[in-house]
C-alpha cells in the first residue's frame, strides 16, 4: 500500500523539544524507523514534514489519486486547523491520526482534534510506536 506520512510543525525538532513529553529520539530516527517498518509491512511510503499549514494542505491535495492512505501527526495544527480537516475531507483518502503524547491528558486547549473528525483511527500516547500501529492498521486492510 502506498502511504503518505505527514508530520506537522516542530516535529523536526524531536529530541530537542520537551523530551519529557516527546521523548529523546530525534526526527531522523523516526524517519529511519518509518522506512524500516514500511519495508517490514510491505508499504511504499513518502515522508513529509512542514512547519507551514498551507504547505501541508497542498501536500494533502496533491495526494489525491497518488496515495491509498495518509498517516498524519498534525502537531499543533491538530487543535487549530480547519483547513487541514477540509483538505482531508476533500481528498477522502483513509487517514490515521497519530500523536506522540496523549493529547487527552494534556492542556485543555490540546484535547480537541479537528483531524479526529475525519480520521478513521486516532492513536495517542504511544510515541514512535503509534506510527507503526497506524501502518499495521493499513496493512491489515484498514479503510
Amino acid at each position: 500500500m502506498k502511504l503518505l506520512i505527514i508530520n506537522g510543525p516542530n516535529l523536526n525538532l524531536l529530541g530537542l523539544r520537551e523530551p519529557a513529553i516527546y521523548g529523546s529520539q530525534n526526527y531522523a530516527t523516526l524517519c529511519e524507523n518509518l522506512q524500516k517498518w514500511a519495508k517490514e509491512l510491505g508499504h511504499e511510503i513518502e515522508l513529509f514534514q512542514s512547519n507551514h499549514e498551507g504547505v501541508i494542505v497542498d501536500k494533502i491535495q496533491a495526494a489525491y489519486g497518488n496515495f491509498e492512505g495518509i498517516v498524519i501527526n498534525p502537531a499543533a495544527y491538530t487543535h487549530t486547523s480547519v483547513a487541514i480537516l477540509d483538505a482531508l475531507k476533500a481528498v477522502a483518502i483513509p487517514t490515521v491520526e497519530v500523536h506522540l503524547s496523549d493529547i487527552s491528558q494534556r492542556e485543555a486547549f490540546r484535547q480537541f482534534s479537528f483531524v479526529s473528525l475525519v480520521a478513521k483511527k486516532t492513536i495517542c500516547g504511544k510515541g514512535f510506536d503509534g506510527y507503526r500501529e497506524a501502518m499495521e492498521w493499513f496493512a491489515e486492510g484498514g479503510q
